[in-house]
């Protein structure tokens, strides 16, 4: 894996300061697995100010460009309906199995 920059240094820090572990190396796995080149991430409201950040990190982890959904998430029943993208990470509280 590729030495994390500065930048993404501060996103990890505040993710496990403040108790959340958004399984980033996870989603990296997935876009990669997937081959997907366009990837949405849909962001509970609490999360959206770090968005540019998620992203960031992850297009520099893959070759994919990472959109950030701006409309409200009010779960995981809340899937957009979005057009040419080939990935939706979506982030939530609670494990789906499967």
């Amino acid at each position: 894996m590729r030495p994390y920059h500065t930048k993404h240094l501060k996103i990890i820090h505040f993710i496990y300061y403040n108790m959340y572990d958004l399984e980033l190396n996870r989603v990296i796995k997935e876009i990669k697995k997937h081959k997907a080149k366009t990837v949405c991430i849909q962001l509970p409201d609490g999360l959206k100010p770090k968005a540019t950040e998620i992203s960031d990190f992850l297009e520099k982890n893959t070759k994919a460009k990472i959109f950030i959904y701006l409309d409200s998430c009010f779960g995981s029943c809340d899937i957009p309906n979005l057009k040419d993208i080939d990935l939706l990470i979506q982030f939530g509280h609670s494990k789906w199995p499967f």
